[in-house]
């Protein structure tokens, strides 16, 4: 294994020159030691999801930035996100997604450049890195994998997906179903995990959402039985690569799976997290009130409140209408703020800096200002952490 060390992990030392920035430094020692500590003599087997979590965790929930598009590679967009970011107590960092090509060019080489650039930039301002690993891409023209990952062994890597009954191309999801392609995931989070863990402004890693799509090309019953068994691995190995820090899962369908599902991310100690806020959306609201029919997944996290994080997102689609179909209604900002704290009892709300609709959220959290660090949210330690750290 490889990895580009042109920033590496080091922290300039004049980061380090008052009280509170010393404590940071110590922060990262006390992780280190605490992850290894704990983790002695704990076995994690790929198919065992009940491993819980026995190390103490980086807490600090409230009010995060999501990046759109590009963005994170665009300077003069970064910039403006930061002064943002300052101005704006209520923000305690940024989400920002990267494509597994980004992060792996070629096989066993990784360049995590981009993370630590603006995890330098987060620490200078006391604000804190969450990133979402893409597991799906809905821009069939971008790379999305390595290219290594498209030869025969590996199955080609990904297959193509359309939505609402359509043939054309929506975007490509991983065959994750082959230990293989499994494998070489892990591989990645292992060593973000090695890098990143014991950083203390690294607050979070997740994964993007759990729907599969209409494939393009026929996938059988036990392969997709079997993506979503290994989706569940990947999430036990960001836990044990990740001792200190906090993970998520962006979770919507299928709902026959959701209780299943859900219910082995709570024992791992994973986050339930989803990649929007449809207050009125049908299928995420579903009652499963008739027979053999399910629950929508949010009815799944007041279940979760107080036992793992609750990490809801708010997309550009979001902020436009309530319903997936865009049969609903525009919302309010303050509604989507109330939906998620109150329904969904969210410990992180992930907003997308969306052109027309960013200005109004920064309005609305700088009068959260005084609403404590986690802006009106739930601050409350899990209980499936032994312990936090803030």
């Amino acid at each position: 294994m490889r990895i580009n060390t042109t920033l590496g992990t080091r922290i300039s030392p004049r980061l380090f020159t008052s009280n509170s920035q010393m404590q940071d430094r110590l922060l990262i020692a006390l992780l280190f030691v605490l992850g290894t500590i704990w983790t002695w003599g704990t076995t994690y087997a790929a198919t065992n999801v009940t491993s819980p979590v026995t190390t103490a965790v980086k807490w600090h929930p409230g009010h995060y930035y999501t990046l759109m598009g590009q963005g994170k590679n665009n300077p003069q967009y970064m910039a403006q996100v930061y002064r943002e970011l300052k101005k704006t107590p209520a923000l305690r960092g940024l989400q920002i997604r990267y494509d597994w090509a980004e992060l792996e060019p070629e096989e066993d080489v990784y360049n995590f450049t981009s993370i630590e650039q603006h995890l330098a930039q987060l620490t200078e301002q006391k604000k804190r890195l969450i990133i979402l690993l893409q597991m799906k891409s809905f821009n069939p023209s971008l790379p999305f994998v390595p290219d290594y990952l498209k030869e025969k062994k590996y199955e080609d890597g990904i297959f193509p997906f359309s939505a609402f009954g359509k043939r054309n191309i929506k975007g490509y999801n991983l065959k994750l179903w082959s230990p293989l392609v499994h494998d070489r995931l892990v591989a990645l989070v292992r060593a973000l995990g090695e890098r990143f863990n014991s950083h203390p402004y690294f607050e979070g890693i997740g994964l993007t959402e759990t729907a599969f799509g209409e494939p393009l090309v026929e996938i059988s019953r036990n392969q997709q039985d079997n993506y979503y068994n290994n989706l569940l691995s990947i999430n036990q190995q960001l836990r044990k690569s990740f001792p200190n820090t906090m993970t998520y899962q962006f979770t919507n369908y299928p709902r026959p799976m959701l209780r299943s599902f859900v219910g082995k991310l709570k024992e791992m100690g994973t986050g339930l997290g989803g990649p929007d806020i449809f207050m009125d959306d049908p299928g995420l609201n579903a009652k499963g009130a008739k027979p053999n029919s399910a629950k929508g997944v949010y009815h799944h996290y007041p279940e979760l409140s107080g036992w793992v994080p609750l990490t809801p997102s708010v997309m550009q689609t979001n902020y436009e209408n309530t319903r997936h179909d865009k049969k609903g209604r525009t919302p309010a900002i303050a509604e989507l703020y109330s939906f998620a704290r109150d329904r969904l009892r969210a410990n992180y709300i992930f907003w997308t800096r969306a052109p027309g609709y960013f200005p109004k959220v920064l309005e609305m959290l700088n009068e959260l200002g005084r609403a404590g660090e986690a802006g009106g949210l739930d601050g409350t330690c899990p209980r499936a952490y032994s312990a936090c750290i803030n």
